[in-house]
């Protein structure tokens, strides 16, 4: 099982991949999303696993895009609670740290914790985990990285400080896509989809309206403008509901007062992870 992910090994996406399948044969690592989706699309993965929203940051517009553009359809989702530690070559302590790098959002979700420390500098990098690699590839004695731990595992480091991140209930919501739909025998329990509405008073609310009627739950929702059409705008709505039927026949009433509307993916709910937890999974 092949499984595209953005970012490198012992990313919080490779967290996310690891917790979610029980066996992955190679997890191939790309530096954009765009790149993920090329490789589902050109048969070199099985699975792509893509960040979507996270608490602090909120939604990855350009990823909508994509899903969009792209078509594969969501079967899964999972979420993580990301937890950021602090790590080192073995045998430092945090005084001996002159600078700790990382992805510029961990930086500052930590950065009420590293103010306490006026010797260390701060560096942005591209990736929390490949931040942690380089430190072992380099032997970068007095530099520290925050990491998820499996970061601070797999590269041999020693975790200086655990959970340093200021505001603990950050979550980021990953989606599993697939070039097939969930099998038959699965039944799901939540859909994403999306729609357009043109610019006219009361569209979005007759929308609602059905929603409501047949007791569906509005878990997100989010709208992008229409390239080229001024005003307009693509929504994109994840829902649940308590019977599977019920959500079947809003679509079919939705339909008729909406515009292009599809079903990017239905699937199960997803488990919540806690970030430093063992990975399930095994290459």
């Amino acid at each position: 099982m092949r499984i595209a992910i953005q970012g490198g090994n012992a990313s919080f996406h490779d967290i996310a991949a690891r917790n979610y399948f029980s066996k992955i044969s190679k997890v191939l690592n790309f530096d954009t999303f765009k790149e993920v989706f090329e490789a589902l699309k050109n048969n070199e993965a099985d699975f792509a696993v893509l960040a979507i929203e996270n608490t602090i940051a909120g939604s990855i517009l350009g990823n909508y895009t994509f899903l969009q553009n792209y078509g594969f359809p969501i079967i899964g989702e999972i979420k993580l609670r990301i937890v950021l530690n602090l790590m080192a070559l073995p045998g430092q302590k945090i005084e001996d740290l002159h600078l700790v790098k990382s992805h510029y959002m961990a930086l500052l979700q930590c950065n009420e914790y590293l103010s306490e420390y006026s010797n260390i500098s701060l560096q942005e990098a591209a990736d929390t985990a490949d931040s942690a690699r380089d430190i072992r590839l380099h032997n970068q004695v007095g530099v520290g990285a925050i990491a998820g731990l499996y970061a601070a595992k797999l590269y041999n480091l020693e975790v200086l400080a655990e959970s340093i991140e200021t505001f603990k209930q950050n979550y980021t919501r990953f989606l599993i896509l697939s070039r097939e739909q969930l099998a038959d025998n699965v039944t799901p329990e939540k859909a994403t989809i999306s729609f357009q509405l043109h610019n006219e008073v009361g569209s979005l609310s007759k929308v609602l309206s059905l929603f409501n009627e047949f007791e569906i739950n509005m878990t997100k929702i989010q709208s992008l403008p229409r390239l080229g059409f001024p005003d307009e705008y693509t929504f994109y709505v994840d829902c649940d509901w308590h019977d599977y039927a019920d959500f079947k026949e809003s679509i079919k009433k939705i339909k008729t007062t909406v515009s292009d509307l599809k079903i990017l993916g239905e699937y199960k709910k997803g488990e919540v992870i806690y970030g430093n937890s063992n990975s399930r999974a095994t290459e």
